[in-house]
């Protein structure tokens, strides 16, 4: 029997990824969709890129034959759905954030784990090819003991084309939570080291419209578990005009004690720079795992417990993330995690 899902919320792209894979994949059916806003649903009509069933997810969770939820709506309203999707007895499987605050987290993981249900996200960073090679180059051991990160994940701000919700108060929810949870995910997955507390960290605007709600620009410190240090920016600030193709979006550089690796998510190589050596070397990337968060998902909830993404380091990036922009919120320096 395939698997039932149900998606709730059409409102940011990344839920595209996963419509397509969904829909292609023989595990699954896709039953419902919902959009609860009027000009999104008559935008989709329009378009005819997906076929809208319901206009109310509560009432679609109530009359619906569903195994999982897939939601991507705004981002602050997501906490809420995904509790009440858990509360009705069905999987969830979240683009991120899948939440906008600790409270909304601490119910999601109590839901999940008491109705032994699970909870997936679109970590899909994950499946490219660059970092899957950096993770075999770090965890072969050939840049030594890790003492230093730093993580650039810059996007260009897209006036005009990304949602308009991104600016109104109360939608958004904060960049650190937005962005940094795919950094925030990759570092213990590439090097097996956690994470010991939030230094310190900061939201602001910088170039976004008059009347604007969204603090467009974050940056924040972290100290690993082994005290290594982690500096990451998070920031709406990349040129416009050139939208994804930076060579530094999703730059990431880990500095060890035999040397340095570095790459980007648009890179077609891995550079290391070994201690004795004269210079660095490409290396060539790994292959890619397309999807891979979703197959993760679906391990899950057949029950499988080798999943390559699982529940328990979902629950713990986006418990991270949270405390990291709660540091930002509140001006906290050195938060224990």
């Amino acid at each position: 029997m395939k698997i039932r899902f149900a998606f709730v919320g059409f409102q940011h792209p990344h839920i595209w990824d996963l419509v397509a894979r969904a829909t292609a994949h023989p595990d699954v059916e896709v039953v419902a969709c919902c959009e609860e806003d009027p000009a999104t649903r008559d935008s989709l009509a329009a378009s005819g890129k997906v076929r809208i069933t319901h206009t109310d997810y509560r009432a679609m969770l109530a009359a619906e034959k569903i195994d999982v939820v897939v939601v991507g709506d705004w981002f602050v309203k997501r906490g809420r759905i995904v509790i009440d999707a858990l509360a009705s007895g069905r999987h969830v499987l979240a683009d991120k954030p899948m939440c906008t605050t600790l409270a909304e987290h601490g119910e999601i993981v109590r839901l999940a784990t008491t109705g032994n249900l699970t909870v997936g996200m679109m970590l899909d960073m994950r499946d490219s090819g660059v970092f899957i090679r950096v993770r075999e180059l770090v965890r072969a051991g050939e840049i030594g003991e890790i003492r230093a990160v730093a993580l650039g994940g810059q996007h260009p701000l897209l006036p005009g084309v990304r949602p308009g919700w991104y600016h109104e108060a109360g939608k958004h929810g904060g960049t650190i939570n937005d962005l940094a949870i795919h950094g925030l995910d990759l570092v213990p997955w590439i090097t097996g080291i956690g994470y010991r507390r939030v230094v310190a960290a900061r939201t602001w605007q910088a170039g976004v419209p008059a009347g604007s709600h969204f603090r467009n620009a974050g940056q924040f410190m972290m100290e690993l578990a082994n005290g290594a240090g982690l500096v990451a920016d998070v920031s709406y600030l990349s040129p416009n005009s050139q939208g994804y193709t930076l060579p530094l979006y999703w730059r990431l550089t880990f500095w060890g004690s035999l040397g340095v690796i570095e790459t980007a998510l648009n890179a077609k190589e891995v550079t290391l720079y070994k201690e004795g050596e004269k210079s660095g070397r490409a290396l060539p990337v790994a292959a890619p795992a397309p999807g891979g968060y979703l197959e993760s998902f679906l391990s899950e909830v057949k029950g499988h417990p080798n999943a390559a993404l699982t529940q328990a380091e979902i629950f713990r990036a986006s418990f991270v993330t949270l405390k990291a922009q709660e540091a930002a919120d509140r001006g906290l320096i050195n938060v224990e995690l």
